[in-house]
């Protein structure tokens, strides 16, 4: 039989500040096993899948590694709700390294739920499989979307006792991403003095992540105007979709503009500007309409670290711009959206119009904008649209005006259709359908249904009758559904 040999991991997260990075040994769990392996990822990795799937691969993936195999836990620091939490830190994700993408850069990869490390804070290490799954399935679901995100490679289960509301079993998931450097860690360094570590920090970003503005003749200045940009152009990519992420902490944004930490995150079944996804935000701090001023509010919190090297008014200009940054990404893509391939200046109001109907009668976001590919605009009713109104006669009065600027649109019927079905999903990861999927893994050690969500999320503008069941309503009793920054 053909000796199985461990991955040839790089280890360019040494070349962080000292004070950033310590090598933490992992703790095994027993009895590891195989939730779900991420096949195409693997072999974009470079990695054989039949060997993540064997015992060999698992157990490694699980945190019971071998003592050569060094493994690295980061220290960052962030306002968590709009407070300074001081010190934080991966206190359950432990970096295995780097490997080659298929993009060309390196991927950095890590094991989150394989025990404590100097930054847990007196939390167990652990991670359960509850949240795991979550995590898994909506990693490849953004992915999917187009939407710029940390990668799951595999999720592996353990039944070791976790206790949290209750006792859980233990599972590990595989991260994987160009950079898991945060705001925070910026933060880290630069309230505690450390200019020059602050220094060493932005040269390591600029030098891995930011070739093109290492080259500006202000790299610093272009680092954090790079990063605004990037932020924006993902809240937009979030709103868009109708995802609210939930816990927006300077210490879960991520300086590359990637979705990183999958908490307490939901997709918008209703549609409401003010909808909370997180039990745990009783004030509404990230609730869906407050996402893009948090992020600038954080992004204020990084630009602030840059002063060292930066000129307050120069990192005041460029915040400044993040607003008409994130507008002109989200009103580009919500013209997509409604299958607009022109611009005019009362296309605004047009959203803004249609937006407020559906806030009021709380419309289905995801299927009022896969069905609008099919708007009719000879057909006065469009009952499939109408019909998902309380109130029909404010369908109808946008209708009117929506039948008018399609009429200025030089694109078919036929051609609106497909380019507005290439953006707009048809599947997305309601709650309910995360829920079944952990219900069947948690309560019967079936995994059969993360595969199924997975394979459907993997294609969500695609037709697939057979996941048709994933494309409906939500059920009644999804309303109950609580997540919260345990989760």
């Amino acid at each position: 039989m053909e000796t199985l040999t461990l991955p040839v991991f790089g280890q360019r997260i040494t070349e962080l500040p000292p004070v950033l990075h310590r090598r933490v040994a992992s703790t095994p769990l027993p009895q590891p096993h195989l939730v779900h392996l991420n096949r195409s990822l693997a072999e974009q990795l470079g990695l054989d899948p039949d060997w993540l799937a064997s015992d060999e691969g698992v157990a490694l993936f699980t945190g019971n590694l071998p003592d050569a195999l060094p493994t690295i836990a980061t220290a960052y620091s962030g306002h968590q709700f709009g407070v300074w939490a001081g010190q934080l830190g991966d206190g359950r994700a432990l970096m295995l390294g780097d490997l080659p993408g298929s993009n060309g850069r390196r991927m950095e990869v890590q094991i989150k739920g394989a025990g404590q490390t100097p930054f847990s804070r007196h939390a167990d290490g652990r991670a359960v499989l509850r949240s795991s799954i979550r995590e898994y399935l909506c990693s490849e679901a953004m992915a999917a979307l187009g939407i710029p995100t940390t990668r799951a490679l595999i999720l592996t289960g353990s039944p070791a006792p976790v206790y949290r509301e209750t006792v859980e079993t233990s599972a590990v998931v595989t991260r994987v991403s160009e950079s898991f450097v945060r705001f925070g860690h910026f933060e880290h360094l630069y309230h505690r003095g450390d200019h020059d570590a602050l220094k060493a920090l932005a040269d390591f970003a600029l030098r891995h992540h930011f070739p093109e503005q290492a080259d500006s003749a202000t790299p610093y200045a272009a680092l954090i105007g790079e990063a605004i940009a990037r932020t924006a152009r993902l809240i937009a990519d979030w709103q868009a979709v109708g995802f609210c992420h939930g816990v927006m902490n300077t210490d879960n944004m991520s300086l590359l503009g990637l979705t990183i930490d999958y908490g307490p995150y939901g997709f918008l079944d209703g549609f409401d500007l003010a909808h909370i996804c997180n039990h745990s935000d009783h004030a509404g701090r990230y609730a869906y309409n407050q996402q893009p001023q948090v992020a600038l509010w954080n992004l204020h919190c990084l630009a602030s670290t840059f002063l060292p090297t930066v000129g307050e008014d120069e990192l005041v200009a460029l915040l400044r711009g993040f607003q008409a940054l994130y507008e002109t990404a989200y009103l580009t893509k919500m013209r997509t959206k409604l299958g607009l391939t022109t611009q005019e200046g009362g296309d605004g109001a047009l959203l803004e119009k249609l937006l407020m109907a559906m806030h009021g009668d709380r419309v289905d976001y995801t299927i009022f904008f896969r069905r609008l590919a099919d708007f009719d605009a000879v057909d006065t009713f469009n009952a499939p649209l109408r019909d998902l109104f309380l109130e029909r006669e404010l369908f109808d009065g946008w209708a009117v005006d929506y039948r008018a600027r399609l009429a200025r649109e030089p694109q078919t019927p036929a051609e609106r259709r497909a380019a507005m079905s290439r953006v707009n999903p048809k599947y997305v990861l309601r709650n309910h359908i995360a829920e079944l999927a952990i219900r069947k893994a948690r309560d019967e050690g079936d995994f059969g249904e993360v595969d199924r969500v997975f394979r459907c999320l993997s294609r969500p503008f695609e037709e697939q009758p057979e996941f048709e069941v994933y494309a409906g309503f939500p059920p009644e009793w999804a309303d109950q559904i609580s997540v919260s920054c345990s989760s």
